[in-house]
């Protein structure tokens, strides 16, 4: 059967096709026009299929965020479970200090009543010394002025009449003074034994002010424990929502690695069949991308071979992948052995690819694991501390290791068109298609050269 491509072999791992990429010049036109149709539309197809997964990306990354955020508010309501414990055993507690403070008081209220009946007894006793006192006053009254009718006989007697009758008045006198002073301290023994009257009285009015205040502490110390309970059956059940959101997220989280991978599927479909087509020699729009990507990674290579011929670069310093971390960045940068190199050498390549087509976003060498020690002029900014500026315009000494980045690092095929979506720092996302082609030092292989464009 007639084949207007030239023969073809197609290998059965559907995301690496093997084609020749030999022109074919006799293949009719609607022919042609037929594969230029296949390639528009599967790059259509591509750059539906890298939006969808770029925003199921986003999607996963918001849930992560919230799966942390959940963690973290569960961790707080535990916490709060805790602290709530902690209030209930010591609101008992205190119950139990105000029940015992209530029955020492009480106890006090028991003596007091025992020291008031002891008072009284004393300001009886006053009162009987008080009249035998006044009695002897009178006895020593009449005893003088018998004395005195006796004449210079009873003057002796009267003396001694005289010295009773005042010993008498004196005694008097204490004796007021002590039921003075009984009474007085019976009056405030009686208002503390009313301070202290038991609590159990039917009327609140007739409780003593102690035991009010001990039965609004304790009505305080009760609603605390009330509340503390409330508080704790509430966070009881946001732990049971917060456990049930949980199993929901992982729920979505599975579906959304699965939507992913079979986004992933979808895309690596539209790429090969755009691959399929740039192989089949017949002239695309990608084809003009394609043919620079490849002339680009062959001067850098030969740039960097000649690096090695005169000894400017040791191959140990080219291939270095040790990695040093540039302390204070952010996005993280690193420093290289070859860094250097790579700034005199790589931007005569790289911008030179920019002025190609207004379609070109960028131009890169990179090494195999992605890194790029120098990128265009125009994304090599030093940070200025703002995450969000600095993860568009300081793309130099960073290692894009996603998806595409090691793809296009990694690839050894004569080139490789992938299709995806670039973050261009502050929620800025642009879909966009890539070419890269493998740089090779010496029949080694040193990483990519990637040369990505608008659709």
């Amino acid at each position: 059967m007639f084949s207007p491509f030239k023969k073809t072999k197609v290998s059965t791992d559907t995301t690496e096709p093997v084609v020749s990429d030999a022109p074919v010049e006799s293949a009719p036109a609607d022919f042609r026009a037929a594969i230029d149709s296949i390639g528009k539309q599967a790059s259509s197809m591509g750059r539906e299929a890298a939006e969808v997964r770029g925003l199921m990306e986003d999607t996963q990354k918001v849930s992560a965020r919230q799966a942390q955020a959940l963690n973290a508010l569960a961790g707080q309501v535990t916490e709060i479970t805790t602290a709530q414990d902690a209030i209930s055993g010591v609101s008992h507690q205190s119950l139990g200090a105000v029940e015992r403070a209530r029955k020492a008081v009480e106890d006090v209220g028991t003596e007091v009543n025992g020291i008031v009946s002891t008072l009284r007894q004393v300001s009886q006793a006053a009162q009987t010394i008080t009249k035998i006192a006044l009695q002897t006053r009178l006895v020593a009254f009449n005893a003088s002025v018998e004395a005195k009718r006796a004449g210079e006989a009873g003057r002796g007697f009267g003396v001694v009449a005289d010295a009773v009758k005042d010993l008498a008045a004196k005694v008097e006198s204490s004796s007021k003074e002590i039921m003075s002073t009984v009474g007085e301290l019976d009056s405030r023994i009686d208002a503390l034994s009313r301070e202290i009257r038991v609590h159990d009285a039917q009327d609140a009015a007739q409780q003593g002010g102690f035991h009010r205040a001990l039965a609004d502490v304790q009505s305080g110390v009760a609603s605390i424990t009330a509340a503390a309970e409330q508080s704790r059956a509430i966070c009881g059940g946001l732990n049971s929502q917060m456990k049930a959101i949980e199993a929901e997220m992982h729920q979505t989280g599975r579906a959304l690695d699965a939507a992913m991978s079979r986004s992933e599927s979808f895309l690596k479909v539209s790429e090969n069949l755009i691959d399929l087509v740039s192989h089949c020699g017949i002239e695309t729009e990608d084809t003009p991308f394609i043919a620079a990507a490849r002339e680009a990674a062959a001067q850098v290579g030969k740039l960097l071979e000649d690096s090695l011929r005169t000894s400017t670069i040791s191959m140990a310093d080219l291939f270095d992948e040790q990695y040093r971390a540039m302390p204070g960045t952010q996005p993280q940068q690193h420093t290289t052995r070859f860094v250097e190199l790579a700034d005199r050498l790589f931007p005569q390549v790289q911008e030179r690819m920019l002025a190609m087509s207004p379609k070109v976003v960028f131009c890169i060498a990179v090494d195999r694991n992605g890194y790029v020690a120098t990128h265009n002029k125009k994304y090599c900014h030093p940070q200025r501390g703002d995450v969000v500026w600095d993860t568009a315009n300081s793309r130099y000494r960073r290692i894009f290791n996603d998806r595409t980045g090691l793809a296009s690092a990694r690839n050894q095929r004569p080139f490789l068109l992938q299709t995806y979506r670039r973050d261009m720092g502050g929620g800025n996302f642009v879909v966009m298609k890539e070419a890269a082609a493998p740089i090779t030092v010496n029949g080694k292989h040193w990483g990519g050269l990637r040369l990505a464009f608008h659709f």
